[in-house]
This record gives C-alpha cells, structure tokens and sequence, in this order.
C-alpha cells in the first residue's frame, strides 16, 4: 500500500478570461492601424487600360489621383468627366488642385509627388493631353498612368 491515496477524480480548474477583454482590443487596434480606408469615393467608371509592362507606386501616400471617365450616375451624361478628390471639375481646375495637394504635404516630400491618372480605356485622348498641359503650367512632371497588368495569352 502507498502513503498517498488519491481520494476520487480532482476536477479541471476552469479557463481564465480575465485576459480575453485585452486580447480582442489588441487586435482591434492593430487591424485600425494596418487597415488604408478608400480616401474618394468614384463617381465615374474606370475600366483601366491593359498593359505589359506594370510597375506598381513604392509610396501611395505622395500620389494625387485623377480620375476621368463616364459618370456612374447616367443623369449627369455620358460624357468623360474629370473627378479630383469627390467632386466634378474642369481642366481649368486641376492647376488649384495640384497646389492644394502641395501644400497639404510636407515641404521635404514635395519634390516627390506623383500625379496619377486613371482614365477609363474608352476616353478620348484629347482630355488626357488637356490635363497634361494644365500639370504642366503647375510644374508636375511627375506622371503615373494607372493601367491593368495583360494577362498572357497561351
């Protein structure tokens, strides 16, 4: 016989959740941090042209977007429009647009700004070297065309 006698089963001691509260604040708080939100909403549609050779923007931070293509909406026509941040514009307008994203940046990272238009396949290039012209009196140079990675055929 031993000394020691088990006297019956001993139950398991129950799981803590006192911990559980941080856990699930923690990763809230990480899926806020790592998460981008849509900064615009598209109010025109954007079937990007295909391209072979793509390159994607290292910082998408220093990027202004413009966008230019038919309206969603029908009742607005069916015409190109230009859309800078959430509203409609004309060509006239971007020189305004342009310095305003300038000066909402930081005097290091202006040198590095990037335009990128992203024009629907369908649009005339006529608007495209409108805008160019106006990026050009504003002194962007920088420009980027957003465009479709071509899927090679077998």
């Amino acid at each position: 016989m031993s000394k020691f006698k088990k006297e019956g089963k001993k139950e398991l001691p129950t799981i803590s959740t006192a911990s559980l509260p941080d856990i699930i604040f923690m990763l809230l708080f990480f899926f806020m941090v790592s998460t981008t939100m849509r900064e615009t909403d598209l109010f025109v549609k954007i079937n990007a042209p295909e391209a072979t050779e793509v390159q994607k923007l290292e910082k998408k931070s220093l990027v202004s977007f413009i966008y230019v293509g038919p309206p969603l909406n029908k009742k607005l026509g069916t015409e190109p429009r230009i859309q800078l941040n959430d509203s409609f514009h004309v060509v006239d307008d971007i020189v305004s647009f342009i310095e305003n994203e300038r000066e909402a940046r930081d005097e290091v990272d202006r040198k590095f700004l990037t335009t990128s238009l992203k024009v629907d396949k369908d649009v005339k290039m006529g608007i495209v070297t409108d805008i160019k012209q106006e990026l050009r009196k504003v002194g962007a140079f920088k420009i980027s065309y957003s465009t479709r990675k071509k899927m090679e055929e077998k």
